[in-house]
């Protein structure tokens, strides 16, 4: 279950993902199969190999892409997920979510 961001924000991220680029989103997430993770950052891009490629930079395995939508992505969560976007200099999208 995903909340916390608007539609203007999901419809730009789809629309990077669709046009090749690498698109970062975050927001709040449940999951019972992640106890104690609150957010998720969703790193798109339709371009595969491209999105392969950015996943090896951070030693993210191509198997870990959910492959199953027309918006291709990795899901970061907890300490890996606070790196790279550190990494990226987005801290400001997980910060927003923090209370």
């Amino acid at each position: 279950m995903a909340f916390g961001i608007k539609r203007e924000e999901l419809q730009l991220w789809k629309d990077k993902v669709r046009s090749g680029e690498i698109a970062f989103i975050t927001h709040y997430w449940i999951d019972e199969r992640f106890p104690g993770m609150k957010t998720v950052t969703k790193v798109g891009c339709a371009d595969i190999e491209r999105l392969i490629k950015w996943g090896e930079k951070y030693g993210i395995p191509s198997r870990y892409i959910d492959n199953r939508s027309q918006y291709p992505h990795f899901d970061l969560l907890g300490k890996r997920q606070v790196e790279i976007l550190a990494a990226e200099n987005l801290l400001e999208q997980l910060q927003r979510f923090e209370n």
